[in-house]
Parts: structure tokens; C-alpha cells; sequence
């Protein structure tokens, strides 16, 4: 996660001039070996890249990464604000859930942090008037849009690096600060995340897990969740989150009704993953309305294909 040190060096360059590092330490006021350490840290990130200049000299810039193309964007539209010292990286995570309304003891949930964490978090935003406060919720101000966008490409980034320091063709098909949800294009990249005590297969390559073994084209998805437990309704958004197809909505269906999953939690589980609807619909047919509208978020099988399905794996 990006530190107020780092964040003072993306300033010094934001305007994609070419520095030294003891250019930057004299600007920043910070030390050399610190600098030296965080532009390290860049470099390796891919936010920053390095020539050598005249009498071998180190010369750094940024590159047009997401990370530093979003932080651009933020100066360029609220440059009035000194982001060093608002953001720092529990600021970051907590912006992630301020796209709508939310609790306090929501945020602190999901972030498996204390409510006063949470508050400490919040405080320089709302030292700032940058909060639009709706009784006990919270959400970012209308004109904050930048610094929302900043921050998940901040928490996106993050876990694409850790993702690919094991499985070099990961990519990051939904996240949030704590979790991280991806796939790999190799075998190699599998077997890596495989044999990792902090990555677990997901999607549908877990059914066989259930009693239910589907063909997988391609590789299997992998979830990032340390110490929190990889659960069916999980399981099941995944499946959605990975592809919506009438197919997968059929089989997702198929293990709802094999491990007899409560619509309630399921639905709760679904609204981080903005599928509550999609699940509330998958329930229709399972509760005997079978009945097609063309409102649904989803397409759902017959009650003849999904007779035949369940009787083909066994489910009664």
C-alpha cells in the first residue's frame, strides 16, 4: 500500500519530469537511504521507471500506470488538497467502502479492524468537510469521485502484485481491501497459488468439493482471504462474478439447492459483489416460479432443464 512517503515522491514527478534521488530527498525532506528504499519499492511496482543521466547518474519518472495515471487525475481535479497528508494507507482502504452510505461498524467488519480504526481513518476527511454524513453512514462527497477511483486502483494494484509474485499471468477480477479474487491463463501459475497456504481454488472448480464435478475450461479461479473461511455462498458469487452465463447460473443454482443454502445469508454475501439481485432472481425458480420476465438480471433455465440437470448430478 502506498505511503505518505511514497505519495510525496509521486507529487515531486506528477508532472513527468526526470529527477535524481537526491533531488527528490532534498525536495521531500526525507532521508537518502529512505528515498533510495521507497524508490526501490516503485520501481518494482512499476509506478516508476530509471535511466542514467550524465556522469552515470540515477534519473527516475513515472510511467502511465493506473495507480499514477488515477493519482494524477486527483491533482489535476482537487489540486488544492495536500493528498500527503490526508491518505495514508488505512485512509485508503476505508475510502474503498465510501461509495455509498455505510456504518461505521460495517467498514470495520469488513476490514476486520476496530470501529475507533475506522473513525481514526476517517478523521482527516472529515476535517476536510469530505464527507457527506447521512445519520450514522458515511459516503465521500460527490465531487470526491477521483479519490474513490485513486483508492481502488491503489487496493487493485496491490493485490495484483502479490498475486503475481507467485502466478505471473494473474489478473484481478474483483477485490476489495482485504480480499482478492483471480484467475491464471498457465498451468504453472496454478500450481502455484495451489500450493500456497493463502490462496484457495474457488469458483467452479470448488463444486467438486460439494459432490458436483463440472468440466473446467481453462484454469481455475483463485480467492485471496487470509484466516477467513471460504464459504458456499462464496463460492457461489464467485461463480457469478467469473461469468453470468445461463450455464453457470443453472450449475450455481445446482449446488444452492444440494447444500440447501438460506436465500438470506446468500443475499448478504451477494451485496459486496453487487449480485444481490442476480441471487434474489436465482431463488424464484428454486421456490417454484419458474414464470419468465424480462426484468431479470439474469437468464434462468426452464423448470424442465433444471429438472434434467438436477436428476443428471443427483440432486434431489
Amino acid at each position: 500500500m502506498l505511503t505518505k512517503a511514497s505519495l510525496a515522491l509521486l507529487d515531486a514527478l506528477s508532472a513527468g519530469r526526470e529527477a535524481t534521488p537526491d533531488e527528490l530527498a532534498t525536495e521531500t525532506e526525507y532521508s537518502q537511504d529512505h528515498i533510495y528504499d521507497i524508490l526501490d519499492e516503485l520501481l518494482e511496482d512499476g509506478l516508476l521507471t530509471e535511466a542514467r543521466g550524465s556522469k552515470n547518474r540515477r534519473l527516475v519518472r513515472v510511467t502511465d500506470h493506473p495507480v499514477v495515471e488515477a493519482y494524477r487525475d486527483l491533482r489535476s481535479k482537487l489540486g488544492h488538497v495536500d493528498w500527503t497528508e490526508i491518505l495514508s494507507p488505512a485512509t485508503l482502504r476505508v475510502c474503498w467502502y465510501l461509495d455509498e452510505p455505510r456504518r461505521v461498524t460495517e467498514i470495520a467488519e469488513r476490514l476486520d479492524i476496530t470501529r475507533q480504526g475506522v473513525h481514526n481513518a476517517l478523521s482527516p476527511l472529515k476535517h476536510r468537510a469530505m464527507l457527506s454524513p447521512s445519520g450514522p453512514e458515511y459516503a465521500l462527497t460527490n465531487d470526491l469521485s477521483p479519490l474513490l477511483t485513486f483508492a481502488r486502483e491503489v487496493v487493485t494494484h496491490e493485490h495484483r502484485s502479490r498475486a503475481r509474485k507467485l502466478a505471473p499471468s494473474a489478473t484481478v477480477e474483483w477485490c476489495d481491501p482485504k480480499r482478492a479474487l483471480v484467475r491464471v491463463q498457465t498451468s504453472e501459475d496454478t500450481t502455484a497459488l495451489e500450493s500456497a497456504a493463502e490462496w484457495r481454488v474457488t469458483g467452479l472448480a470448488r463444486f467438486q468439493e460439494y459432490g458436483l464435478q463440472f468440466f473446467l475450461a481453462g484454469e481455475p479461479a483463485f480467492w485471496y482471504a487470509p484466516d477467513e473461511d471460504l464459504t458456499p455462498s462464496e463460492v457461489v458469487c464467485h461463480t457469478l462474478v467469473l461469468d453470468s452465463g445461463s450455464r453457470r447460473v443453472s450449475y450455481s443454482m445446482l449446488l444452492i439447492e444440494k447444500l440447501d443454502i438460506d436465500q438470506e445469508p446468500l443475499i448478504e454475501t451477494a451485496t459486496w459483489y453487487d449480485l444481490e439481485t442476480a441471487v434474489a432472481a436465482m431463488y424464484r425458480p428454486l421456490h417454484g416460479d419458474f414464470e419468465v420476465s424480462e426484468d431479470l438480471p439474469i437468464f434462468l433455465p426452464s423448470e424442465s432443464e433444471f429438472s434434467a440437470l438436477k436428476e443428471q448430478y443427483g440432486v434431489s
